[in-house]
């Protein structure tokens, strides 16, 4: 847990663990949410509201399955894909056909974007290794336009603590188990429970979200509430 207990340890090790797991990324992310893993991202940009030639910036892009699918909704847009790892950016540039459609390599904390610029932004998996929750939030609110929309997909810890149990010793297995077969060691992936540890619970991260300027327009569970969609909106005015 000690790559946890700062911001600049969390996003050495966020960085350090994704580029070693990137080539098994796609194969991870389908095994770990029993091959529905696409189907929460489609939702997530289907459900969008429509904009106008929207800027659309796509934060921990990964291998860019949500990238794509904005760029599929915007046709007449731009859509940025960020991730922290040079790694996950080059699998993404090999998928790439969509000529509105760019990869960046940065910092979720500190993006390389003017203020109230982004339409859209979404994350998949992204707020949960956010180095510091509340300055990722932050940086968020400063790029996004005001009335600008957000669009998470993540896991959601429960508030009872039993069922906390249950969801950290099920994703301590389910990825250890992943994570021994894929790459030799059980805490490349078994570290997805070490991180909802640390997570806010499901009341806690609502109302950080609202402490930080966002509306939440709508959130919706999946694979009984272990992962959630979160709809939120930029509030107008400071």
């Amino acid at each position: 847990m000690e790559h946890l207990d700062s911001a600049e340890r969390k996003r050495y090790f966020n960085e350090k663990h994704f580029a070693e797991s990137a080539r098994h990324y796609d194969l991870v992310t389908r095994v770990l949410s029993f091959g529905q893993d696409y189907t929460w991202k489609h939702f997530l940009v289907e459900e969008l509201q429509p904009v106008a030639a929207p800027f659309c910036v796509d934060i921990a892009c990964g291998t860019g399955d949500i990238t794509f699918l904005l760029a599929e909704k915007y046709a007449d847009g731009e859509v940025l894909g960020i991730d922290l790892t040079q790694e996950m950016l080059d699998l993404a540039e090999n998928r790439n056909i969509n000529s509105h459609v760019r990869f960046s390599l940065q910092d979720m904390n500190h993006l390389d974007l003017p203020d109230a610029s982004v339409d859209v932004l979404t994350g998949g998996y992204a707020i949960r290794n956010a180095p510091d929750l509340g300055e990722t939030l932050r940086e968020f609110r400063r790029v996004l336009k005001p009335g600008g929309q957000m669009a998470f997909l993540d896991f959601s810890k429960p508030v009872a603590k039993p069922l906390q149990f249950i969801q950290y010793w099920a994703m301590k297995i389910w990825g250890g188990f992943w994570g021994l077969l894929l790459h030799g060691n059980p805490e490349v992936h078994g570290y997805i429970s070490a991180s909802l540890l640390a997570y806010p619970d499901m009341a806690r991260l609502e109302k950080i979200f609202l402490d930080h300027g966002f509306t939440i327009e709508r959130s919706r569970g999946f694979l009984s509430g272990m992962t959630r969609v979160y709809f939120l909106k930029s509030t107008v005015g400071t």
